[in-house]
């Protein structure tokens, strides 16, 4: 299978600027040219977006029509999956049956988004004058910068690009510089499915000047962000220039609880999802196990058998658990920060951390840090497949140990006491809790982090408000006339 990537702009699809190569994880090798945007095609982009907002081909559509043309949307992106999810695996590295599956439910994110337009409602109130009628019109919010990471970058454009399409907006979605295959593919169903042109633009491109023009634009009403903390940072700063609001997923660093009464086999395979699926490369990971102590020897035990037979492999085959990281960089970072770690005390429970293959593979590690506070696989947000482990005697100790912490974006507690789960959940400072589980998600329900996990939920009812503003009108119902404001009386 051959493909064409290009920029999407203004319902065109183009060479872009400049090309770039994009590397396969799995065997270290360019595999993909890819297009770049600088400064001239982000402003067109932009441009583009500003038009279609007040464009009677889409500010004229019914609520109602936006919907069906997202269910067409739904429709082909259901259809596409498996090319997609091809062109995600060669380009990140993430296992064939992880992006097949993703991808497949991406698909009910675009429906529920599709079937929320025309139920975005204005109200009326009630005002204290008699001569007067008041109602709220809801409106879309603007011109949308949408930036998301490169991994689960299907899922993360549809949590922004859905709700945003469904409340009337027009976006600019810029992909990762890292491996923007899919989004690049993806822009080809967007165009298939009939959108006017300049509704929907995707742009990727080399260096962060050009995000820095992108989230600064005097154009852009909203940036919609997902990744790490400095960069958001950096967003916000931009949007002093343009008074932009924001909404940030970025990282987390997410504890995972697990208490004594437990059903510890259920909770050791919560813990290898939460941490090895993915290789480790997910915001939510739950990258800090904190067990009590009386259980902490049977569940380690039993974690390391159970991570000594995840099958490592290419990440296109079906048999494969556990591919590769996605870049370079990130594996030396990695190597760097456990062997830090180390150095301050952590214990290596798990065997070898080489893989001898080509391409970016690092081995599923557990490091004990019972004791070590300071180490800094605790404390760092490594986007890899790192466990740190420490232990907790009483309730108070595990709520303290998970808030120690400067995110707060999910939280993973085990118990079969019911009363306890309800007391700890109510107290550990993060924006998702799951409870005897572990990433379950849906579009029903928001999603968000606490700190520098960011601000703002994507997903659910309320994510479509987000992409919204408020119009207040007034309708005088009285027939005399005004009199005149100067006239005693």
């Amino acid at each position: 299978m051959s493909f064409d990537f290009q920029l999407y702009v203004d319902g065109r699809f183009e060479a872009g600027a400049a090309k770039f190569g994009s590397v396969n994880s799995s065997t270290g090798e360019v595999w993909a040219q890819m297009p770049e945007a600088r400064t001239d095609e982000v402003n067109r982009a932009v441009e583009a977006a500003s038009r279609a907002l007040t464009d009677s081909a889409w500010a004229g559509l019914t609520a109602s029509a936006r919907g069906k043309l997202l269910f067409k949307l739904a429709d082909l992106l259901e259809k596409a999956a498996p090319r997609l999810a091809e062109i995600e695996t060669n380009d990140t590295g993430k296992i064939i049956r992880e992006t097949s599956s993703q991808i497949a439910y991406v698909v009910e994110y675009y429906r529920y988004y599709a079937g929320i337009a025309h139920k975005i409602e204005g109200s009326h109130i009630p005002v204290d004058k008699p001569d007067m009628q008041v109602w709220l019109d809801r409106q879309p919010v603007g011109v949308v910068a949408a930036i998301v990471p490169w991994n689960s970058q299907l899922f993360l454009s549809a949590v922004k690009l859905g709700p945003a399409l469904a409340a009337g907006c027009t976006v600019v979605l810029k992909a990762s510089e890292e491996a923007p295959g899919p989004l690049l593919e993806f822009a080809r169903v967007v165009h298939e499915a009939g959108f006017p042109a300049g509704v929907v633009n995707v742009i990727t491109g080399l260096g962060p000047e050009y995000g820095a023009v992108l989230s600064g634009h005097p154009e852009v009403d909203k940036v919609a962000f997902t990744g790490g903390p400095q960069t958001a940072k950096h967003i916000i700063a931009n949007t002093a220039n343009n008074l932009a609001k924001v909404s940030l997923e970025l990282g987390g660093k997410s504890p995972f609880i697990v208490f004594a009464d437990t059903d510890i086999q259920s909770a050791v395979n919560a813990q290898v999802a939460a941490i090895f699926a993915a290789t480790g490369q997910s915001c939510v990971a739950g990258s800090r196990l904190l067990v009590e102590a009386s259980v902490k020897d049977e569940f380690l035990a039993r974690l390391v058998e159970r991570v000594s037979r995840i099958q490592v492999g290419m990440p296109n085959e079906m048999a494969t658990e556990y591919g590769p990281l996605c870049t370079e960089r990130q594996l030396r970072h990695i190597e760097t920060v456990v062997a830090e770690s180390v150095n301050q005390g952590a214990k290596v429970l798990t065997g070898d951390k080489t893989i001898d293959r080509a391409g970016f593979y690092y081995a599923p590690i557990i490091l004990d840090c019972t004791g070590v506070s300071n180490a800094d696989s605790i404390t760092t947000e490594l986007f890899g497949p790192v466990l740190s482990v420490d232990t907790f005697s009483t309730e108070q100790e595990a709520i303290e140990k998970a808030n120690s912490t400067v995110y707060g974006l999910a939280a993973g507690i085990f118990t079969t006491n019911l009363t306890r789960a309800h007391r700890v959940s109510k107290r550990v400072r993060s924006g998702v809790v799951w409870i005897n589980t572990y990433r379950a998600m849906s579009p029903l329900v928001p999603f968000g982090g606490f700190g520098l996990s960011g601000h703002g939920r994507e997903g659910g009812f309320a994510a479509a408000l987000e992409y919204t503003t408020t119009k207040s009108v007034w309708l005088r119902t009285s027939d005399d006339p005004i009199s005149d404001p100067f006239v005693m009386r």
